[in-house]
């Protein structure tokens, strides 16, 4: 018998919304410029800083690196705890808008009775927050599970977060489908025995997706081309994603 899609898991920041270069960047600087820190992080920094996995996480490394001075891990907390705030307020502002396809996606996805579900390294608030403002409340019940920041030990690439999320679903890897955007992502989706459909964006497209059962510039919409930047299954008709691509490659 064919595996059949029962279940799609969601990454957030760079795949439900374009969140990293102009949410969480320019929250990271406004929370630092609050602390009375001579730092920035400009786009090309930020990009490198998201080989690492995790906000705090990145604040650490940049301190290791020499990019500010040291601080105890209390006041990394304080200090990513001020810039998630910020961050929630570039969203309520709608500075942040979901990525072409999103929504369509999902609401497709909702109305063929697809089990949702978000597995991310954000933090539940922002998660929270970028659900509320940018797809609506009737998603905290669509959504099956929001797994989410610290909630397992290892973050992306560990598979731990995915592992997570199919467990708290009951659902088996070989009916699941995850939806990244970055290399780390799909590593992690890969290591927990998921199908994967990546979206690249600006800073995430040159990262290596060998193995990935698609990649593509966007999910897209009607009337505007999506780029396909490998398309091992050889789906069809990929102007842009829809619902029967995703169900197709369960069976590939």
């Amino acid at each position: 018998m064919m595996p059949e899609l029962k279940c799609i898991l969601w990454d957030v920041d760079g795949t439900l919304a374009d969140t990293e270069r102009d949410g969480h960047r320019v929250a990271f600087n406004m929370a630092f410029d609050e602390a009375g820190h001579a730092r920035e992080w400009d786009v090309p920094t930020y990009g490198e800083l998201l080989k690492v996995t995790g906000g705090k996480e990145r604040i650490r490394y940049d301190i290791e690196r020499g990019g500010m001075g040291d601080m105890p891990d209390d006041q990394i907390a304080s200090l990513h705890a001020r810039k998630t705030a910020h961050y929630q307020e570039l969203i309520a502002e709608g500075r942040i808008p979901l990525r072409a396809g999103v929504r369509r996606l999902l609401e497709e996805a909702w109305q063929a009775g697809i089990t949702l579900g978000v597995a991310t390294t954000t933090t539940p608030s922002a998660l929270d927050a970028l659900i509320e403002h940018s797809l609506g409340r009737e998603w905290f019940d669509r959504f099956a599970v929001l797994a989410a920041g610290d909630i397992v030990p290892a973050k992306k690439p560990a598979p731990d977060i995915y592992t997570y999320a199919m467990e708290q679903l009951g659902v088996d890897a070989g009916n699941t489908l995850a939806l990244e955007d970055s290399g780390n992502g799909w590593k992690s989706a890969q290591a927990a025995g998921l199908h994967c459909v990546v979206t690249v964006n600006d800073y995430t497209r040159a990262q290596d997706f060998d193995g990935a059962d698609l990649v593509v510039s966007e999910f897209g919409e009607p009337g505007s081309a999506i780029e396909v930047l490998a398309n091992p299954h050889g789906l069809a008709d990929l102007e842009y994603v829809k619902l029967a691509h995703l169900q197709a490659l369960m069976q590939a």
